[in-house]
């Protein structure tokens, strides 16, 4: 047997055959195990939600290619531009808000990505062309829904805020769990946190110093976003100061294991477990938000849009608000969140005046 096709491999046969042609069997296994080599250390880099994101969106693209009797590793253009359809009319198995069964177009658009990093991962990398037109027809197919008045999703979550952080402080308690809850939520809104950094940060990442506390987010989603970050002591206004809420919820912790969770799960009874995970960041922070009488649903994102919006608000440096969020220098999420400050007080259509007549 040709030794070039003996060695289980990623690397599709037709490529190993042809490296065993101009190199020779014994080069074409090392080109061969150099690449799978290359894809395991882009496994091990790349964070575990996006991980579970791409696994998700490539079992939706099985769904749809089992449904219509297609090969699930073919990505042609009529299967891909098929498949944006389908997701935007019927791709759920369960009805979403609304009683439809098409997916939200950010979600179409999130499964499109992982079936297109699915499909190169198994050896059939799609065309550029081709990813480009499935990506415009959903564009297409989105703006007709939202001409159509169809909102579909939850939509951007809304930013947190400082007179609602108030309330969030006088809402929790001085128990174990709230003293965490407070502390999660002001620490991970003053370094506009996602909720899968602060889900990873362990007790080590977060240090005391004269003027405040440093936080070290290590597993950032992207390498901007691995970062350290000051947070000062907030003298104005104690109530919400994160240094202080961090203190007093280490304090109670009472953890001397450097490794152990920052933010650990607490049952009913006061019992410390493991990491919380993030969604179980993201539901505490809804839960703490809604017990304290915050009119709109707050998500683990709420921090993190929020500490850009707040940061504009108080004339905060852009280039100072992207490092604090690990955002890369005019990033679009940011200018994004910023805009919500900006929306009455900057507004193009404010103060509008005719110009004075001048003295002839």
């Amino acid at each position: 047997m040709d030794r070039s096709v003996e060695r289980i491999s990623r690397v599709p046969v037709e490529i190993r055959n042809a490296w065993a042609a101009r190199h020779g069997e014994e080069a074409a296994e090392r080109l061969a195990a150099a690449e799978d080599f290359a894809d395991a250390i882009k496994e091990a880099t790349i964070p575990p939600n996006t991980t579970e994101t791409y696994a998700k969106g490539w079992k939706v693209w099985r769904r749809f290619c089992a449904e219509q009797g297609l090969p699930e590793t073919e990505g042609s253009r009529g299967a891909l531009v098929a498949f944006t359809a389908w997701m935007l009319d019927r791709g759920r198995t369960s009805p979403g808000p609304g009683g439809t069964l098409g997916y939200a177009p950010t979600s179409a658009h999130s499964h499109l990505t992982a079936a297109i990093v699915g499909l190169r991962e198994r050896g059939h990398p799609v065309g550029k062309d081709i990813h480009s037109e499935a990506r415009a027809r959903l564009e297409a197919i989105a703006t007709q829904l939202a001409k159509a008045k169809e909102r579909r999703g939850r939509g951007k979550a809304p930013a947190a805020d400082l007179d609602n952080l108030h309330r969030v402080a006088a809402a929790c308690d001085d128990t174990l769990t709230g003293r965490r809850d407070l502390a999660l939520i002001l620490v991970g809104f003053h370094f506009a946190s996602r909720a899968s950094e602060v889900s990873a940060l362990l007790l080590a990442d977060i240090t005391t110093h004269a003027r405040g506390i440093k936080v070290a987010v290590v597993t950032g989603k992207t390498a901007r976003s691995v970062r350290t970050v000051a947070i000062p002591y907030n003298n104005d206004e104690p109530e919400i100061c994160a240094a202080r809420a961090w203190e007093r919820w280490r304090d109670a912790y009472a953890c001397t294991e450097p490794r152990a969770a920052a933010f650990p799960r607490i049952d009913r009874w006061g019992h410390i477990g493991d990491a919380m995970s993030p969604d179980s960041v993201t539901a505490a922070v809804a839960r703490v938000a809604s017990r304290s009488g915050i009119p709109i649903r707050w998500t683990g994102h709420s921090l993190r849009s929020g500490l850009a919006t707040e940061g504009r608000k108080n004339g905060k440096d852009p280039v100072n608000i992207a490092k604090q969020g690990g955002w890369a220098p005019g990033s679009k999420a940011m200018l994004g969140y910023m805009q919500l400050a900006d929306e009455w007080d900057d507004n193009a259509a404010a103060g509008l005046r005719r110009p004075q007549k001048g003295n002839s």
